[in-house]
């Protein structure tokens, strides 16, 4: 996603990768989502907010994926929520609301 940011395919497509690599209720899926926050991914997913607020596709694909990332009720899941809030998701979240009201 870093090396691509200024592409709003290649950023929606990885946060669709994302949604669909994180997903999964059982350890698997549990571990999964630890790796993808490990890795960076919510920093990147908000980064992708932010540089393409305008593209609804990517604010679709980024909230889905951050659903994934951040859910889970153990401590490994409110501190993927606390993360997210950390690298700016929900001002990205609020703001995506807003400019795409209508969709």
């Amino acid at each position: 996603m870093h090396a691509h940011a200024a592409n709003a395919d290649v950023q929606e497509m990885a946060c669709w990768a994302l949604v669909n690599i994180t997903s999964g209720v059982k350890a698997q899926g549990r571990a999964r989502r630890q790796a993808a926050a490990d890795a960076g991914a919510l920093t990147q997913i908000v980064a992708a907010m932010h540089a393409h607020a305008a593209n609804a596709d990517v604010q679709e694909m980024a909230c889905w994926a951050l659903v994934n990332i951040t859910s889970g009720v153990k401590a490994q899941g409110r501190a993927r929520r606390q993360a997210a809030a950390d690298a700016g998701a929900l001002t990205q979240i609020v703001a995506a609301m807003h400019a795409h009201a209508a969709n």
